[in-house]
């Protein structure tokens, strides 16, 4: 039985669908630790909220780890402007102008979610001209323009509206007939919905992998500390992440992309072999590549001085926290590089 890349899809969009920024994931956490014990993984709970499921292996002595994390980029609400605007600060990373004009929900600390649209306090070009409309995008001059009859603080207050209030903008997730997976945040539910694929994909085969394996749904890493625990016996980690393809890249939008090095260190090289050997006796289509502005769970983890190798690898993205777009065939040799790396 070959993977299902049509499932891996339907569950990407399922995540998708459920806003979770850095620091709000719960409900996003909880849908997939659900969808695992359905599989029938044991879970539980980190302390710091993120979720670890096990599958266990042939070799219960030497276990290895495999993350993907559920946070995303967002927003949070910073100030409430006198006539009733939304001044925000941007959780993660990502430039003020990638999500200019798009349209978001507020979610109260009640849980209400409120529609919204980002946009620049000199946004009409009718008012104020080309050059002034063009000025340069940052916290001062970003707001959430909310779509409600709101005139004042007090409009904004009485919807329920506060400061820490977080904002999570749309994904606009379209799938083309030529394959490609446009969305916001593909970045990184996609790994997530991969994980999923990977353990039914075991499960529905009545297969074993050769160690006991972690998957770890982490849910602080776009703030730079996903990973805060590593079971004891782990001996290597692989963090499913996006590769990056743009100019200067390696990473295309039809291969696996394998780290060699991001922004925080070098990934282990003798790990990093291995899982080229895999891909190359196995012909699943990849590239090595080096990252300069990125970090991944398995980079983070082993800087908080973690004992284990890690590596990391992933379904490559255009236009990396902003629209971005890869393609299924990337999806595929991910897929099949872990599977075939467990076994």
């Amino acid at each position: 039985m070959s993977i299902d890349v049509q499932k891996i899809l339907g569950s990407m969009k399922k995540y998708l669908d459920i806003p979770s920024p850095t620091g709000n994931t719960k409900e996003a956490i909880l849908e997939i630790q659900k969808d695992l014990e359905e599989l029938g993984l044991s879970t539980k709970m980190t302390n710091t909220g993120a979720l670890i499921a096990t599958l266990k292996g042939q070799n219960d002595n030497d276990h290895v780890l495999i993350s993907a994390h559920m946070d995303t980029l967002g927003g949070m609400v910073k100030e409430i402007t006198n006539d009733g605007k939304l001044r925000y600060t941007r959780i993660g990373g990502g430039s003020w102008s990638a999500v200019e004009g798009e349209n978001c929900h507020i979610i109260t600390r009640k849980g209400k979610k409120i529609r919204g649209s980002i946009i620049p306090k000199m946004a009409s070009t009718h008012i104020y001209g080309q050059e002034k409309a063009s000025v340069v995008r940052d916290q001062t001059n970003m707001f959430v323009r909310i779509d409600e009859i709101v005139r004042s603080k007090k409009d904004v207050l009485d919807l329920g509206i506060r400061v820490g209030d977080y904002i999570a903008m749309d994904t606009r997730t379209e799938i083309t007939e030529s394959g490609f997976v446009k969305s916001r945040y593909l970045d990184n539910k996609l790994a997530v919905a991969i994980v999923l694929e990977i353990c039914r994909y075991f499960k529905e085969n009545s297969l074993i992998p050769k160690h006991t394996t972690y998957f770890y749904i982490s849910n602080y890493e776009e703030a730079g500390h996903g990973v805060s625990f590593i079971p004891e016996k782990t001996k290597e980690m692989i963090a499913i992440d996006v590769g990056i393809v743009g100019e200067g890249q390696e990473s295309n939008e039809f291969s696996v992309s394998i780290a060699a090095k991001d922004k925080k260190s070098p990934y282990d090289y003798e790990f990093r072999n291995r899982l080229v050997d895999i891909a190359e006796e196995n012909n699943i289509d990849y590239v090595v590549d080096v990252y300069n502005f990125y970090s991944s769970d398995a980079s983070q983890c082993m800087l908080q001085g973690k004992d284990a190798i890690f590596a990391a690898l992933g379904p490559a993205v255009d236009a990396s926290h902003h629209y971005e777009r890869t393609h299924i065939k990337s999806i595929i040799n991910t897929t099949n590089l872990l599977i075939k790396y467990l076994i």
